[in-house]
């Protein structure tokens, strides 16, 4: 599955969404986190909200297409980046709660694969020119977050309460992986832009490596957060699909 335009990603999702609906798998979770980000980054587009809304277009494929290749590779035994294989593997396992899916795929996609795509879009110098639009993807992505960790309080009450007891908040989310987005992503992208090919790939598995780590902290994050995450999963009610559907509510929108 790799798109052309923003059209056909939209597409691709609802194929993996209806799949993961039909088997009961937890992949759907974050696709279906990812057909809301990229509708509103369609809307976005058509409304002027980007300074550049062809090239965000373009943008939007280019970072889509690296986790539609990852899950092609992963459905078909392959070899996707260690960052999108660990996040894939921990959906086979009974314990994670949702939250934890959906942060295990962004940390690869965003921390990962957004830094990648802004610099093949925009390699070398041109790459400055994309830091306000990358702001603004990144301002998309963490008001879906938020509008998403709301309803998942709404449908288990106790999370947002377990959170506070933890020192948490509403946030909890959102400070993981949108803090990482705005800086470590950007950095990463003007790291890489003027590289050539060598180096790129040499770069991208460094990287690659780096943001497994964040994945164990997101499996493993202490037996204070850990002991609230199973309670929670032990409240946890309805089938995965169910879940799937809460996620992918128009209402989002």
């Amino acid at each position: 599955m790799q798109a052309k335009n923003i059209d056909e990603v939209i597409g691709y999702l609802e194929t993996i969404i209806l799949r993961a609906k039909k088997e009961e798998d937890p992949l759907g979770y974050f696709a279906a986190l990812y057909y809301q980000v990229t509708v509103t980054v369609k809307e976005g587009i058509a409304s002027g909200y980007f300074n550049d809304g062809p090239r965000m277009e373009k943008f939007d494929v280019c970072f889509a297409n690296r986790y539609l290749e990852a899950y092609t590779q992963y459905k078909q035994n392959g070899q996707p980046t260690e960052s999108w294989q660990s996040a894939f593997l921990t959906t086979k396992k009974a314990w994670p709660i949702v939250l934890q899916n959906l942060m295990l795929g962004m940390n690869a996609h965003i921390n990962l694969d957004l830094g990648i795509a802004a610099a093949q879009l925009c390699p070398g110098e041109n790459i400055h020119g994309l830091k306000d639009d990358f702001d603004k993807i990144n301002t998309i992505l963490s008001n879906l977050v938020a509008d998403v960790e709301k309803r998942l309080t709404e449908i288990w009450p106790r999370l947002k309460y377990l959170l506070k007891i933890a020192g948490k908040t509403d946030t909890f989310l959102i400070d993981f992986s949108m803090q990482c987005a705005r800086d470590g992503a950007w950095k990463f992208a003007t790291e890489i832009a003027p590289l050539n090919q060598t180096e790129l790939v040499s770069s991208i598995a460094t990287r690659d490596k780096k943001i497994v780590d964040l994945t164990r902290l997101i499996n493993k994050p202490g037996f204070i957060i850990s002991s609230i995450f199973l309670i929670i999963r032990i409240g946890e009610i309805g089938s995965v699909s169910k879940k799937i559907d809460k996620l992918w509510s128009k209402s989002l929108l």
